[in-house]
């Protein structure tokens, strides 16, 4: 998908009332649910602080953790492998597949193998590729990448699902979602069966066990790194924490921020390949670490802070932009507005000039990070950056400079205040003058230009203080 074509995806998305019904109702229930398990979590703030500190304390020091992770995880049985960027991690797994013979790969929940673009380059190689969670396994279906980093087809109704599941399964039209999920669990049960290699993401790693931390609600993320014979799972070098202590504070909080449970179905630690006393888990397990951009978050000492995010998605639910526009607009494996803040590192500006600037600023994604990111902050650093490499339009640019002008002199803004709200009431008597300033003509194409106030708050603020306001109670 383009990553330059945000604004033409936003505008068309901004338009369709369907898919806003589909993305609130799911979004509010998330945010009710989250709420509801934080306020019965005692000391919920000092868990959140613990949960940054403990974040904080592992990218600050990636430099010496992240090779005593490969040495612990080599210890287990594991094999490590460093990958620069996307394509040398989709060329170390086909590498793996090639070498072990696989045909067939079944894929647990992964956005780092969205990120690389696996599933492409899987298939270009001659390899099956499964999509085994269900939301994922709907999308592919749909030939349509996920839309929200938690729940991948929350842009698509049962209605939705059913008509896509008669298309290509020859399921029922009006299939139940029990119908539904049961056709989807025959299949993928014999896929899980057939395929030689599983992947996988990883949520949490940790430096002291060489452990990994899979967590996951279907099972299917625990059959797939247990019944192929090959085990490989995609890791975002900042998944790492230093102690195993430090996973507690991690699966206290993405669980009730992502989908407000208070701990996931199924919780995998991998700790290597299957021992010789063991009946079943892979014969062999390999960890691709994958930096593609990471470092050079971790050199920024502003940036750096995104990169504690738990990619739990409360961010998403929380942003009205996100809500109306959905994931597929952004045009990257990373949405909403934790994903305005990373796809800048890692694709660089010039392929997302827009994505900063796809946000209110309300803070509402700041409030619900469970590792409290300050996202807006972020934000408008990255505009900052923005603004003074990518060249603005002459119009834009003299626009801000004006506004900053006025906004500087008290004098000069209320010296206008009365031509501002005489232009106001005259557009909304004579609704075709708004085409004779671009700007305004194309913000009134989405909205309603609202009448300014007969009155100033200054105004009103003047008047109360010395008793002469006619609307005091």
């Amino acid at each position: 998908m383009a990553t330059r074509d945000f604004r033409a995806r936003a505008a068309a998305a901004a338009g369709d009332t369907a898919l806003h019904r589909k993305l609130d109702a799911a979004s509010l229930r998330f945010l009710d649910k989250r709420a509801r398990v934080f306020a019965a979590l005692p000391d919920a703030d000092a868990r959140r602080d613990r949960a940054r500190a403990v974040k904080a304390h592992a990218i600050a020091t990636l430099d010496t953790l992240l090779p005593e992770l490969e040495r612990r995880f080599t210890a287990n049985g594991g094999i490590v492998h460093w990958a620069r960027d996307g394509a040398a991690a989709c060329a170390i797994v086909l590498d793996i597949a090639a070498r072990a013979g696989v045909r067939l790969v079944v894929k647990g929940k992964s956005m780092v193998s969205e990120e690389i673009g696996l599933n492409a380059c899987l298939e270009a190689a001659g390899i099956e590729a499964v999509e085994t969670d269900l939301g994922e396994y709907i999308v592919q279906l749909a030939g349509e990448p996920p839309s929200h980093i938690i729940t991948p087809a929350i842009h698509l109704s049962q209605d939705d699902v059913a008509a896509l599941f008669t298309a290509r399964l020859g399921e029922p039209l009006h299939s139940t979602a029990e119908a539904l999920t049961a056709a989807a669990r025959r299949l993928l049960r014999a896929k899980f069966r057939a395929a030689g290699m599983g992947v996988t993401g990883v949520n949490f790693a940790s430096a002291e066990s060489g452990t990994l931390v899979v967590v996951e609600n279907e099972g299917n993320g625990r059959m797939a790194l247990t019944l192929p014979r090959v085990h490989v799972a995609l890791m975002g070098i900042e998944k790492l924490v230093a102690r195993d202590e430090d996973f507690a504070p991690m699966l206290e909080l993405l669980p009730r921020s992502a989908t407000g449970q208070t701990l996931t179905s199924y919780v995998s630690l991998v700790t290597g390949p299957r021992r010789n006393d063991e009946i079943d888990g892979p014969e062999a397990v390999h960890l691709v670490l994958l930096d593609n951009g990471r470092t050079r978050l971790l050199a920024d000492p502003i940036m750096r802070e995104a990169l504690y995010c738990l990619r739990c998605g409360a961010c998403l639910n929380a942003c009205p932009v996100y809500r109306r526009i959905g994931g597929h607009a952004y045009g990257y494996a990373y949405s909403g507005p934790i994903g305005a803040v990373i796809a800048p590192a890692l694709l660089g500006i010039e392929r997302v000039p827009d994505l900063p600037f796809a946000s209110t600023l309300c803070g509402a994604c700041r409030d619900v990070c469970p590792v409290r990111i300050d996202i807006p902050r972020l934000l408008l650093a990255w505009r900052a950056r923005i603004a003074a490499a990518v060249p603005r339009a002459w119009g834009e640019r003299l626009l801000v400079r004006g506004w900053r002008w006025i906004a500087w002199s008290p004098r000069l803004y209320r010296a206008l205040t009365p031509i501002v709200r005489a232009g106001s009431a005259l557009v909304a008597r004579i609704p075709a003058l708004a085409r004779l300033a671009p700007p305004l003509a194309a913000w009134r194409r989405g909205r309603e230009l609202p009448r300014a106030a007969p009155r100033s708050f200054h105004e009103r603020w003047r008047d109360r203080r010395h008793g002469t306001d006619p609307d005091a109670p």
